[in-house]
């Protein structure tokens, strides 16, 4: 009888993988931390029994959130990666040759412990000398008073639950702002814009207190709950339609799902979510 895993939303909704083996579980001080081998999509990561990549799916979900802003930015030799313990943010951050710094914050050691030894295939610049891996709060490294200025963060976290719930709040952004050069880029995660409808739209919301430039983005994540995913593009100026031609050319050449086009559409915003932002 075959084994089955399944992420189940509200008790009404579930997204499951029929599951070749298990190759680790383990119990954090923060979280459960999950790897299988899943038939259809490879190997794959769970925290708390929620899908948080696969090998067969990751690609697009990292290629949105990095380079939405690699593309765009006026600057990104410093960038920070806060979450992402995976390894696939990084991954796509660190394949511009102009980037001299990337610190990766994450909270919970046991996930890149994990994803390094069970998930190769989607971290492949743990060896990067360019990557500073700090096992560490994201909250308190961007309250921190000694950092230089990054061009890029990127906030690649989980849901707003137990360690990610700060990642959530207008004193994080708020800080996060502060840690930003003057054309700095924030992008952050966004949950489902329909089963987290109203997690999305106060986020939005949060970001617009903050920040003059607030652009929700969207793609379809196929391991995610309902499929659709959202991101937020948020600058002190930056638009995201000035794309770096150059960067874009490169970025095309290597990825697997993000282009010009895409980046463009995805910048589309359903109806029902624009009205909720009116309201």
């Amino acid at each position: 009888m075959a084994l089955w895993y399944d992420e189940v939303y509200n008790g009404s909704l579930r997204f499951g993988a029929k599951t070749i083996r298990t190759l680790f579980v383990g119990e954090s001080p923060y979280q459960k931390v999950s790897v299988f081998e899943t038939e259809a999509l490879g190997k794959a990561l769970m925290i708390d029994d929620l899908w948080m990549c696969a090998e067969g799916d990751e690609k697009t979900y990292h290629e949105m959130i990095a380079h939405t802003a690699m593309t765009t930015a006026k600057k990104s030799e410093r960038v920070l990666i806060i979450g992402g313990g995976d390894g696939g943010t990084a991954r796509e951050v660190l394949s511009y040759a102009h980037v001299k710094h990337v610190d990766m914050v994450e909270i919970d050691g046991m996930v890149v412990e994990a994803c390094q030894k069970y998930l190769p295939e989607i971290g492949t610049a743990w060896d990067d000398p360019r990557l500073n891996v700090v096992i560490g709060d994201g909250i308190a490294w961007v309250n921190r008073q000694d950092l230089d200025p990054y061009d890029v963060i990127l906030v690649d976290g989980s849901d707003p639950v137990g360690p990610a719930v700060g990642l959530f709040n207008l004193d994080f952004y708020k800080a996060c702002n502060d840690r930003l050069s003057a054309d700095g880029i924030l992008v952050t995660q966004a949950e489902s814009p329909r089963l987290f409808q109203d997690v999305h739209v106060a986020l939005i919301k949060t970001l617009e207190e903050v920040f003059p430039v607030v652009s929700p983005y969207y793609q379809t994540i196929m391991i995610y709950a309902g499929g659709l995913w959202a991101w937020v593009y948020a600058t002190k100026g930056t638009k995201h339609t000035e794309i770096n031609d150059a960067l874009m050319t490169f970025a095309e050449q290597r990825t697997e799902h993000y282009n010009r086009d895409i980046h463009l559409g995805a910048f589309a915003t359903p109806n029902y979510i624009k009205r909720l932002l009116k309201a």
